[in-house]
């Protein structure tokens, strides 16, 4: 039952999830009805309906794909190793993008707000005005970096415990959800506690307030590290991918019904139909990270020679591609251009300075790589008679 070698189809889902973060940021200052750091002078409903459905799952994927990495990391380490680890990986970058990654895009923002001084000037004084939206402290779109250190140092004990003998025993208690449909009783619990929660508090982003999404995205954690914990719930999604999808659909259709016929109950609204429809779209959410999984363990399950410099860059890439997206449109905002060609030149430009920089500034370099939580270069060892016949094609590709 023990899973103990890396799957391939997370990696693969986990670079297509943060390529969806790429196309859902660089829409946010096009999308209508919907307020961002920087806002374009035009606005577009196609682009809110992109974003609305990438919105509902996106980041539930990615917190199932980081309950299946905290899993691995415990297949050889202790609890305390394990620890320190993510502290290594999750702290040190935010702190990074916290005092230097995030800044410029607060910088902007306030300058739209009627700032006259110069960045410098913003900086030096951002360390005494609170936190943001008040100040201009932020961990902006780096939360959810904060939240799994938090989720990680909560859940260590039980992760530890679910790793031993004890814990492997007790997971095999859950093999008769691997039947039929019974997998899907992993998502009741954040229905309900989601469908009561979200209706009395906003999503604060801030950790400590947040009370609905704080346990909500928890959840899917913990989903992923059992799944990935108990192999034979993962061939169940598998299994059950075309029903996953099915529901997926038609929930995210039913949702959209209510949307564009005016009939989405009002935020706060406490009767019986606003706790349907909240749970409605965690149904939904839920289904769409199942279809994710069940067709990825189906069909993603490929190595490839791009993969590991593809897995190595989606983090970084992560921490920087905001800024540079709110830099870019800071500038693009008031032109006149299509925002069809907006997006599309927000999107390409994005890419491409992040992966530059990744490339070029961070991948090389051993501190660098500290920094934005990679993990040390590997040394490649030569055998001595082979070094000439092997460095020489090595430098020919250069």
């Amino acid at each position: 039952m023990q899973t103990t070698s890396r799957q391939t189809y997370l990696d693969w889902l986990r670079i297509i999830a943060i390529a969806g973060v790429l196309f859902f940021h660089s829409a946010m200052p096009y999308v209508a009805e919907w307020g961002w750091h920087i806002k374009n002078n035009a606005t577009s409903h196609a682009l809110l309906e992109m974003n609305d459905f990438l919105h509902r799952f996106r980041m539930p994927l990615l917190f199932f794909i980081s309950g299946t990495v905290s899993y691995y990391m415990l297949q050889s380490r202790s609890g305390g190793g394990f620890l320190g680890l993510r502290f290594r990986r999750l702290f040190v970058p935010l702190l990074v993008g916290v005092l230097v990654i995030v800044p410029p895009q607060v910088y902007m923002e306030r300058v739209t707000q009627g700032y006259k001084g110069n960045f410098w000037d913003f900086y030096t004084t951002m360390f005494g005005t609170g936190a943001y939206p008040k100040g201009n402290m932020s961990w902006h779109h780096l939360w959810f970096i904060c939240y799994l250190l938090a989720y990680d140092i909560l859940c260590a004990p039980l992760f530890v415990w679910l790793v031993s003998p004890k814990g492997k025993k007790w997971l095999q208690k859950l093999n008769p959800l691997a039947s039929g449909w019974w997998v899907y009783i992993l998502m009741v619990p954040s229905v309900v506690s989601h469908a009561f929660l979200a209706r009395m508090y906003q999503q604060t982003g801030d950790l400590i307030h947040d009370y609905a999404y704080f346990p909500y995205y928890l959840w899917f954690l913990l989903a992923g590290f059992c799944c990935i914990a108990n192999p034979l719930l993962m061939d169940s999604l598998e299994r059950n991918r075309r029903t996953s999808f099915a529901i997926a659909f038609g929930s995210l259709m039913l949702i959209n019904y209510f949307r564009w016929n005016g009939l989405e109950p009002d935020y706060g609204w406490q009767g019986l139909s606003g706790w349907s429809f909240t749970a409605l779209a965690v149904v939904s959410a839920w289904m769409w990270v199942f279809t994710a999984i069940g067709y990825g363990k189906r069909y993603l399950q490929k190595k490839s020679r791009v993969l590991d410099y593809v897995n190595e860059a989606v983090y970084p890439f992560y921490i920087l591609h905001q800024t540079v997206i709110v830099i870019l449109t800071f500038y693009l905002a008031n032109l006149k251009e299509d925002i069809g060609l907006k997006y599309i030149f927000t999107v390409a430009v994005t890419f491409f300075i992040s992966m530059s920089i990744f490339h070029l500034y961070i991948r090389p370099y051993p501190v660098m790589r500290f920094l934005f939580g990679m993990k040390p270069a590997k040394r490649k060892v030569v055998p001595e008679k082979a070094a000439t016949e092997i460095v020489l094609p090595e430098m020919s590709n250069i």
